[in-house]
């Protein structure tokens, strides 16, 4: 297979983070399957299909019934080829170069002393973020922060993989209310996690979203005064930002839309500022 950007082979990298959206993959696949086997038998056995539909419409109608029944089973199977194709991509050669730019976010590790990863899931980004601490010789750590023991369990063994270890840890506790103290963290980071917040209340209705907004305060609560958060995320990137803007963070940017999941996602960054001013805050699009 190919390289990645950092010149790692990326046989080496599913064998260490494996495929998360597994269930999601092989249901795309068993339809994808079941659709084409029915294309095929439509293309097959077309003039019996049409004979057996000559009782159930006029002269002339069951051949446009049948061919179009068999058009659109066809092209079912191709969309649910494309989305598998481009679960199989999101889920980890996209995590893993999306975390690339995230941590590229960072102008200089080395200052860095606590970074956050909030979800941390896997630990794609979050050892993308132990890596640039090692480069750079920084006795920081990162802290992973997951609502199953079990992940985090799973997370630090990727880690020991990667070589980082020394630099992770990994920590059980809600989002919602992160077990840290006031100004804690010089970096916050997250990658596709914050809109599974509430998604059990439903992704639109207003307790998701207020849950959403509440996980972003934390963030906010828990990074220091002059502190980077970079956070990438599906769907809710709008609210999020009109959210920093009502908490009066600096340096507001929004990437352009990257097709994640079969859903459009942006990386939206910001700084806390060192004091809070009164006034609007201006968003720029980065098109990096």
């Amino acid at each position: 297979m190919g390289k990645t950007a950092a010149n790692r082979d990326w046989t080496q990298i599913y064998a260490i983070y494996g495929i998360q959206q597994w269930q999601t993959l092989v249901f795309l696949l068993f339809h994808a399957f079941l659709f084409s086997l029915l294309s095929l038998l439509f293309l097959i056995y077309f003039d019996q299909i049409c004979f057996f539909l000559d009782s159930f419409f006029l002269s002339g109608a069951s051949r446009f019934t049948a061919g179009f029944t068999g058009a659109v089973t066809a092209l079912s199977a191709v969309c649910l080829l494309f989305a598998a194709a481009n679960f199989v991509y999101s889920d980890v050669p996209l995590q893993y170069e999306m975390a690339q730019r995230m941590v590229g976010s960072v102008s200089d590790w080395s200052c860095v002393k606590t970074a956050l990863d909030l979800g941390c899931g896997r630990g794609i980004l979050l050892n993308a973020v132990a890596t640039q601490l090692k480069k750079t010789g920084s006795s920081g750590r990162v802290v992973g922060l997951d609502r199953s023991k079990r992940t985090t369990l799973s997370t630090l063994r990727t880690a020991k993989l990667e070589g980082v270890q020394e630099y992770v840890t990994c920590r059980e506790g809600d989002v919602r209310t992160l077990p840290f103290g006031d100004n804690y963290f010089d970096v916050v980071v997250s990658s596709v996690f914050v809109h599974t917040v509430g998604k059990e209340h439903g992704q639109k209705s207003v307790e998701a979203a207020a849950e959403r907004m509440r996980v972003l305060g934390e963030i906010v609560r828990v990074v220091k005064p002059g502190g980077l958060c970079v956070v990438w995320d599906l769907l809710h990137v709008p609210e999020y930002v009109r959210r920093l803007q009502e908490l009066k963070m600096d340096d507001i940017r929004v990437s352009e839309r990257v097709t994640a999941f079969m859903a459009g996602s942006h990386i939206v960054s910001f700084r806390k500022p060192s004091e809070l001013v009164a006034g609007p805050r201006e968003v720029r699009l980065d098109w990096r």
